[in-house]
């Protein structure tokens, strides 16, 4: 009896070794928070991801449902980066810093589920075509400080896995006063890995929603965004002959052999 138990354990063992060196990059190695976004007014973005400096140059756009309101005041909704802070964050006199958050003045004519989307496009262009801002390594959580009036609203996220499906899951509500951090863990079911090399398969972020109950006031509301961060984990397995399975590199390689 004792031997049958050894031997079952034994052969759990092997199967969990060998899920482990199948799949050893989808277990956290090498945790970072990454600051994508301090929403401070400047278009220039810049980390550093897998070994290489990024950098990409964007800013912020607002498209609404279709009862947005259109009066003699302009075109609603409205964006704008006011000289404000969370305090929890940042502490109530900093020094040196010029902090700003993003400010969304929302107006709809009626009730029900209207929506807001906050999201990046390329700096410098004419806002019509959308930039979908890459996450560097496997992302476990986004987290974004946000301002709320109270009002009955919630927050989506809305990313895209490496098969150009677009995933949305809830950030949080926003029915309460002041500044609140908000988190979300990246649910399990959207891939961020392949079978097939390169196993890596990173998401991109797409836009933020900001809906609306239909039993609450949307006349007149404003919310404020600041300091858009990500965990991540950025660690891959070396093996023999690696850079051939980095796309960047490969792409590298190619373009100079197709130059000759």
């Amino acid at each position: 009896m004792r031997q049958g138990s050894f031997k079952a354990v034994f052969l759990i063992l092997l199967v969990f070794t060998a899920i482990f060196s199948a799949f050893g990059d989808e277990a956290t190695v090498n945790p970072e928070a990454m600051l994508l976004e301090a929403f401070d007014g400047s278009t220039t973005h810049e980390w550093v991801a897998e070994g290489r400096n990024r950098t990409y140059e964007f800013e912020w756009r607002a498209d609404a449902s279709k009862f947005a309101t259109k009066n003699d005041e302009g075109n609603f909704p409205r964006l704008t980066y006011v000289p404000s802070f969370p305090q929890a964050l940042f502490g109530k006199n900093p020094q040196g810093l010029e902090l700003k958050s993003l400010g969304i003045w929302g107006k709809f004519d009626r009730k029900g589920y209207n929506w807001i989307d906050v999201y990046p496009v390329p700096a410098g262009g004419d806002g019509t075509e959308p930039f979908e801002i890459p996450l560097p390594g496997r992302v476990q959580y986004l987290d974004m400080w946000v301002w709320g009036s109270n009002l009955n609203f919630y927050i989506d996220a809305y990313v895209r896995d490496y098969r150009g499906v677009v995933h949305s899951f809830r950030l949080g509500d926003i029915n309460y006063t002041g500044w609140r951090d908000l988190r979300a863990n990246i649910p399990h079911n959207i891939p961020q890995s392949k079978r097939i090399l390169p196993h890596y398969a990173g998401l991109t972020f797409v836009k933020f929603r900001i809906t609306t109950q239909p039993i609450e006031r949307v006349d007149n509301f404003y919310i404020y965004f600041d300091h858009f961060k990500i965990l991540t984990d950025t660690f891959e397995s070396l093996y023999d002959g690696d850079e051939l399975g980095d796309p960047e590199t490969v792409q590298e390689f190619w373009s100079a052999s197709s130059n000759n």
